[in-house]
């Protein structure tokens, strides 16, 4: 199982990036997908998930309206669209499914908001 995120950066505050993670070694329609962050001294916490075929989504209260998760089960890849963007924002976002096995994590991305 590998999942790579890419798409992070540093953005200025108001603005948008697409994060994406691009899975492999499982049947990835077959799993529901989560993006997570976590913010230095702080914990990791949940983001956003999607189910197995994308009909359901859910975020954390902070997200809501803001992010949009989806997912090409074509292209194995997860995204995750950030809009209006915070310096509350800024943390590594880490890329997540569950698999009979146990939790699976990508290496993170960056995201930073600065002005």
């Amino acid at each position: 199982v590998q999942l790579v995120e890419s798409g992070g950066g540093l953005v200025q505050p108001g603005g948008s990036l697409r994060l994406s993670c691009l899975a492999s070694g499982f049947t990835f329609s077959s799993y529901a997908m989560r993006w997570y962050r976590q913010a230095p001294g702080k914990e990791r916490e949940l983001v956003a998930y999607i189910s197995n075929l994308g009909v359901n989504t859910n975020y954390a209260d902070s997200m809501k309206g803001r992010f949009t998760i989806s997912r090409d089960n074509a292209k194995n890849t997860v995204y995750l669209q950030m809009n209006s963007l915070e310096p509350e924002d800024t943390a590594v976002y880490y890329c997540n499914t569950r698999l009979t096995g146990g939790d699976y994590w990508g290496q993170g991305t960056q995201v930073t908001v600065s002005s």
